[in-house]
């Protein structure tokens, strides 16, 4: 039997002895193969959309351009697999826990890193297509909520129809689909193109609104007719407008916090 292909890993930090000392301990490690390292948040983003790694390395506390800044411009469905480094900050740490993501807090030691790595391979093994960008997600809504200024968010959407801007309130979407780097608003019968990526999209909407149930979908809240448990432990909701969507497995909770509900564990199929 043909031996797994190496794990292709990215090394992000800004330090050079930082680089050198994970760059040391990946080498001992028969299954990982170093494809690029990046010094600085721009060129982790150019090196991740190039190299397209299995595992990132990302330090947080980079100049000019954050870790996290990364992570918000790539998206977390666009994102690798991620083991955050990161000197000590109380509240990212329990973040990072909330999230159920792994983390190197400077200075740590070789036991430390083996056992983030081995989490990492049984993440990258094992865990659906979908988990790691929720748990993405989830970080970054657990960051927004220390920040104390006020957030100013868009009552309506400017869609470009043949050089013409049609304005569309928010009030009028059923929901939101992803396609690449655009966006579909569904409103009604139509269904309307706009270039924006869902992340950028969904920070811009209000969340007592809007949930996105899936790294594909955002929907408006009291749109939704129906909570869905089917048979095999998929979820799902129901529009007013008949039509299904997907929730994932991690969200599932969220909504119904969102809805005010307590949540469905054996709900009907249909």
């Amino acid at each position: 039997m043909a031996s797994a292909p190496p794990i292709r890993v990215l090394i992000v930090d800004d330090e050079p002895a930082a680089r050198r000392r994970l760059e040391r301990l990946l080498s001992e490690e028969e299954d990982m193969d170093i494809v690029g390292q990046a010094r600085s948040g721009k060129e982790a983003l150019a090196q991740l959309k190039d190299l397209k790694p299995d595992l990132v390395f990302l330090d947080i506390q980079m100049p000019v351009m954050t870790g996290l800044d990364v992570l918000r411009n790539m998206g977390p469905e666009a994102m690798p697999a991620v083991i955050f480094v990161t000197a000590y900050d109380q509240y990212a740490v329990k973040a990072f826990e909330l999230a159920a993501l792994d983390y190197l807090l400077k200075p740590f030691d070789d036991e430390r890193f083996e056992k983030a790595l081995e989490r990492a391979r049984n993440s990258i093994i094992h865990e659906p297509e979908d988990a790691l960008s929720d748990q993405l997600q989830t970080l970054l809504s657990a960051l927004d909520k220390t920040d104390s200024s006020p957030k100013h968010y868009i009552e309506r959407i400017a869609v470009d129809i043949q050089g013409q801007l049609r304005i569309v309130p928010i009030d009028t979407i059923d929901h939101i689909t992803a396609s690449g780097n655009y966006v579909y608003l569904h409103t009604g019968d139509e269904k309307l193109l706009v270039r924006e990526k869902m992340q950028n999209l969904e920070e811009k909407l209000p969340p007592a609104k809007f949930y996105r149930i899936h790294r594909s979908s955002i929907v408006r809240l009291d749109e939704i007719e129906r909570l869905i448990v089917n048979p095999g432990g998929d979820y799902a909701v129901r529009l007013r407008n008949k039509i299904l969507l997907k929730v994932s497995r991690n969200r599932w909770s969220e909504l119904s916090l969102r809805l005010g509900i307590d949540t469905p564990t054996n709900a009907p199929s249909s």
